[in-house]
């Protein structure tokens, strides 16, 4: 059975980092697409930061150059560090995996439904 427990959450000031993690078992995927996806209260689940198999990464607009995704294969646990934190992230994180005959499949997608098994969230609270 898959399992993805996040943990890392906290609350920051604005400009402050933090650092998400995404232990993960129970599949054994030859490839596979992994994804922080976030979620603010009365809007809609949006993709952050995804990353393949062969680990090719794409970010969402508003991150990029602030978030980094990464994956450590010897501990199947997925990363994700924010820098220069503003209130607008303010969210619940979740990491999701789908497993995917090649890692091109992926093509970076950051589309929640792309993604079938998910964790239970770790909350990120940023304050001005």
């Amino acid at each position: 059975q898959v399992q993805l427990v996040e943990s890392g959450g906290g609350s920051v000031q604005s400009g402050g980092s933090l650092r998400l993690s995404c232990a993960a078992s129970g599949y054994t995927y030859i490839a596979w697409c992994m994804g922080w996806f976030r979620q603010a209260p009365g809007k809609e689940r949006e993709g952050v930061a995804v990353i393949d198999s062969n680990g090719n990464t794409n970010y969402a607009a508003p991150v990029r150059g602030r978030f980094t995704i990464s994956h450590d294969n010897s501990q199947n646990t997925l990363y994700l560090q924010m820098n220069s934190l503003k209130p607008e992230d303010t969210a619940m994180y979740y990491c999701a995996v789908v497993g995917v005959p090649s890692a091109r499949y992926c093509s970076g997608s950051l589309d929640p439904p792309t993604y079938n098994r998910w964790g239970q969230g770790t909350q990120v609270t940023v304050s001005s």
